[in-house]
């Protein structure tokens, strides 16, 4: 049975082909920096600026399907740099949730069209990015403690959003942030959840035909830059307050976001 002739056909991926535009390799390495240091110190939620980043110059499918090489090779820094600091009670109830998302995208995905990633991925952005600064000026709340439901929902949530466009963060972080976790266990708990989501996304992403010359090419020319990112991310988690880093990094990603959404609406090229 062709399995790429039956449940992945007539999916909307570009074809095959090197990049060679100067724009694109100066958003990807601004993309990739952000990312890294994201996953290497703050836990990786801005590593849903990435697909954003790139899809200003090439088509979001393709964008993510070269990010996800990178992210493999960052979650195995990240890992190595937080091994043993993760909070085992929600990791048992994040990954199954991971998982069945996945599974749901990757039966899913040929309905998605450019356009509707774009407004998918940008809107993500927007309410992310607008959700942080509002919390800014919220009274703080108790703590939460961990929920089967709630956990499951929200990672099964990531687990799709993270297929489709590397953007798992924000449904992660609506369910963990609550909680007020230890940094250095919300971020080793978030490095070890994403490493299991990334590896499992090669499967279908390899059976989509994604992993393509041009698009391997294209990652690896990057894959520099992105252990760069994670070193400098672990330097800034142990040195510096990560209250500025946020504050920049999310304005960047709400104007980002906003311009990837107007792109889905059709408003501007």
């Amino acid at each position: 049975m062709n399995v790429e002739g039956t449940l992945f056909a007539s999916l909307p991926f570009p074809e095959p082909n090197v990049i060679d535009q100067p724009l694109f390799y100066l958003l990807a390495t601004l993309a990739v920096l952000i990312v890294g240091i994201s996953k290497g110190g703050f836990g990786g939620g801005l590593a849903v600026a990435g697909v954003p980043l790139m899809s200003l110059v090439i088509p979001p499918f393709q964008a993510a399907a070269i990010l996800l090489p990178i992210l493999c090779l960052m979650d195995l820094a990240g890992l190595r740099a937080y091994w043993g600091k993760w909070h085992r009670p929600n990791l048992r109830i994040m990954v199954p949730g991971a998982i069945a998302g996945i599974v749901l995208a990757s039966f899913t995905y040929r309905w998605i069209s450019e356009d509707m990633l774009r407004l998918l991925i940008g809107g993500i952005a927007i309410v992310f990015s607008l959700n942080y600064y509002l919390s800014q000026w919220l009274a703080p709340k108790d703590a939460r403690g961990i929920s089967w439901f709630r956990g499951s929902f929200w990672s099964a949530l990531s687990g799709f959003t993270s297929f489709a466009a590397h953007a798992g963060g924000p449904p992660v972080s609506i369910y963990l942030l609550p909680q007020r976790l230890d940094k250095t266990q919300l971020v080793g708990t978030t490095v070890v959840f994403f490493a299991l989501v990334n590896y499992i996304k090669l499967i279908p992403y390899a059976l989509l035909g994604q992993f393509d010359p041009g698009n391997l090419l294209t990652a690896l020319v990057l894959m520099p830059v992105a252990i760069v990112g994670v070193q400098l991310g672990v330097w800034l988690h142990r040195h510096v307050d990560a209250i500025w880093f946020y504050r920049l990094s999310y304005a960047f990603l709400l104007i980002t976001g906003g311009r990837l959404f107007l792109q889905g609406l059709g408003v501007t090229s």
